[in-house]
C-alpha cells in the first residue's frame, strides 16, 4: 500500500495536482516526497509557505533533501520578495553547498543547478551561474535525465544568441511535454512565448495555450501576468 500511495502521489505531483498528491500521502508517508511536493507547490502557486517550511523541518536536517529544500525556500523568499529574511542569501548558499557535498552525483547536479539560479537571479553573477549550469548539464546528460535537462537549458538559453536561445527553449518545452510534467510545460510555453518575436504566429498560439492551464493550476507568477 505504501508503494502504491507513493506512486500515485508522484503521478499527481507531475500533473501539478499538489493538494491531491499531499492528500494521497497523508501526514506520515514518505516525508521527503511530501516536503518536495509542498515546496514545489509554494514555488508554483506562491502559497503554502508555512506548510512547506514545516514539511522540510520534519526531515533529517543532515539529509540531501533537507539541505536542498531549505536552500530553495530561502532563495524563493528573496526571489518572490515574500517576507525575505536578512540571512536568506547566506542560508541558501550554505545549504546548496552542503547539498553538493552530501549528495550522490545526480543530486549534486541538482544542487549545482539551484546554486546557479541563486547566482543568476539574486546576485546577477552571470559567470558564476554559467559555470554551475554547465556542470549540472554535464551530469544531466550523463544520466539521460530529460526532466533535469529541461530546467538547466531553460536558464542556459538566456546566455545564448537568439537562434540558439529559441532552440533551447523549444527543447525544454518538448522534454517537459513528453514527460507529462504539466506545470513545467505550461511555464515553458510562457517563457518561449515571451522570447519569440511579436509577429511570430507561434507566440500567440502559445499564449492562448498556456494561460488557461496557468489559471487552472493557479500558477501565481503566470496568472498575475494575464
Amino acid at each position: 500500500m505504501l508503494a502504491d500511495a507513493t506512486y500515485v502521489a508522484r503521478r499527481l505531483f507531475l500533473l501539478g495536482e499538489w493538494d491531491a498528491a499531499l492528500d494521497v500521502l497523508g501526514p506520515d508517508r514518505d516525508p521527503e516526497l511530501r516536503a518536495e511536493i509542498a515546496v514545489d507547490r509554494w514555488f508554483f502557486r506562491i502559497e503554502g509557505h508555512e506548510e512547506a517550511g514545516k514539511a522540510v523541518a520534519a526531515l533529517d536536517p543532515d539529509s540531501w533533501t533537507a539541505h536542498l529544500l531549505t536552500g530553495r525556500l530561502a532563495y524563493s523568499r528573496l526571489q518572490f520578495q515574500r517576507d525575505p529574511r536578512p540571512d536568506d542569501r547566506a542560508v541558501a548558499e550554505a545549504h546548496y553547498l552542503a547539498a553538493v557535498e552530501c549528495g550522490d552525483e545526480l543530486q549534486r547536479g541538482w544542487a549545482e543547478y539551484h546554486w546557479g539560479v541563486l547566482l543568476d537571479n539574486v546576485d546577477d553573477d552571470a559567470a558564476g551561474a554559467l559555470a554551475r549550469y554547465e556542470t549540472a548539464l554535464e551530469i544531466a546528460t550523463k544520466f539521460g535525465d530529460g526532466f533535469f535537462e529541461s530546467y538547466i537549458i531553460r536558464h542556459l538559453a538566456h546566455f545564448k544568441e537568439p537562434t540558439e536561445r529559441i532552440a533551447l527553449l523549444r527543447r525544454s518545452l518538448h522534454l517537459r511535454a513528453a514527460l507529462g510534467a504539466r506545470p513545467q510545460t505550461i511555464a515553458a510555453q510562457a517563457v518561449l512565448a515571451e522570447d519569440l518575436p511579436e509577429n511570430d504566429p507561434d507566440r500567440a498560439e502559445l499564449i492562448r495555450t498556456f494561460r488557461p492551464g496557468a489559471e487552472e493550476l493557479r500558477i501565481g507568477w503566470l496568472v498575475s501576468q494575464n
